[in-house]
């Protein structure tokens, strides 16, 4: 597969695709009610041990594009956990060949464990549904590239569930960058980091890959967009705490580029991490510093004036959109064939080949 490459022209199309629905939460479910007469999507999920796993089917209950029409959930214990969760109140369970011979079932959200989100997804595509998998891809670089190709032969869609691609601070960002107006991209720093109790931690450590696998996906994919394939990545993978359980939780990757330079740090150790994680972009015309990521604020610094932003230093303050509606707006358009996917196949193989050489995992 060909790595892809960021222009201006497509920054645009993917402006244009973000903002194709209202940006605030109201709006956006009142644009969603105007389709309510066409048939609805059937969809299914298959597992629910993944950290998404409950808010990405509530999104798609709650949204009238979607019908969800059964859950696959084989683990007994984690079957009886997620029953108790109001997400899943009222849902058919049934066994995974069942969902997939279900007529009608157009696609299905994969949100199993990390370690079998691949083999799910490959079912799924298989059984010719379009996949929302959600994040990281698995640990095998080649697998995920047959299901990719074997979607890509099928024309159906793989979707990605990284949860800053609608965020409202990188949606500016995109258009900042489309514009021309922060100059050439010279610096990048993403950082993503949070608290673990060590029951969590423990849970994290079965994957080699630590905290930048965990979470690191989520601003690679930010980075990869704007700058495409990096020529070289190197980790720096250490695992700081006393507790005694393999755990790399204190990590760094560096991206270099012709004329760039960008990193991404991620900790398992830091004290409301997830109130400091922030992005932020340095051109040669002005600069972008989004934080907190996940509620976000923008600060830009402009050289000279820019459309309706003055030159020096200003506060941007940005709508609170949910994390999911964007998501699963766009899986509608696109399984419905009313828009291309604002992301491409190339693009989600970049990220994935990306984010394992970040965590020093092998790609082949």
């Amino acid at each position: 597969m060909s790595n892809p490459t960021w222009n201006r022209r497509e920054a645009l199309q993917q402006l244009v695709g973000a903002l194709a629905v209202s940006v605030t939460p109201g709006s956006l479910r009142a644009e969603d009610g105007k389709q309510a007469a066409r048939p609805r999507i059937k969809v299914g999920q298959i597992g629910t041990g993944h950290a998404h796993a409950a808010r990405t089917l509530l999104t798609h209950r709650e949204s009238s594009e979607f019908e969800v029409v059964g859950v696959v959930e084989p683990d007994k214990a984690m079957r009886r956990q997620a029953e108790a969760h109001p997400a899943y109140r009222g849902l058919p369970w049934m066994s995974q060949e069942q969902l997939l011979n279900l007529p009608g079932l157009q696609a299905v959200l994969v949100e199993t464990q990390v370690r079998n989100l691949l083999d799910a997804a490959e079912a799924c595509v298989a059984a010719g549904k379009h996949v929302h998998i959600d994040k990281p891809a698995g640990e095998s670089l080649p697998h995920f590239k047959r299901i990719l190709a074997s979607a890509k032969r099928q024309h159906l869609w793989v979707q990605m569930g990284y949860v800053y691609r609608y965020n409202p601070g990188v949606v500016l960002l995109r258009s900042l960058v489309a514009k021309g107006w922060l100059g050439d991209i010279f610096e990048i720093h993403g950082l993503i980091s949070e608290k673990n109790t060590p029951e969590t931690r423990r849970r994290l450590a079965a994957y080699s890959g630590g905290m930048l696998f965990e979470l690191g996906g989520h601003v690679i994919d930010v980075i990869i967009g704007l700058m495409g394939t990096p020529e070289r990545v190197t980790p720096f993978v250490q695992h700081a705490s006393k507790l005694d359980d393999s755990l790399a939780d204190n990590m760094l990757a560096v991206f270099t580029y012709p004329r760039a330079l960008a990193t991404v740090k991620s900790s398992a150790d830091e004290v409301e991490g997830q109130r400091r994680r922030h992005f932020v972009v340095c051109g040669t015309e002005g600069t972008l510093h989004i934080e907190p990521l996940d509620k976000p604020t923008a600060r830009l610094v402009l050289s000279q004036p820019r459309g309706k932003y003055r030159a020096g230093t200003q506060e941007i303050q940005l709508p609170k959109v949910p994390r999911y509606i964007h998501e699963a707006a766009e899986f509608a358009r696109s399984i419905r064939g009313e828009s291309e996917p604002m992301f491409s196949y190339d693009h989600d193989f970049a990220v994935q080949k990306a984010l394992l050489e970040a965590c020093g995992l092998p790609i082949t």
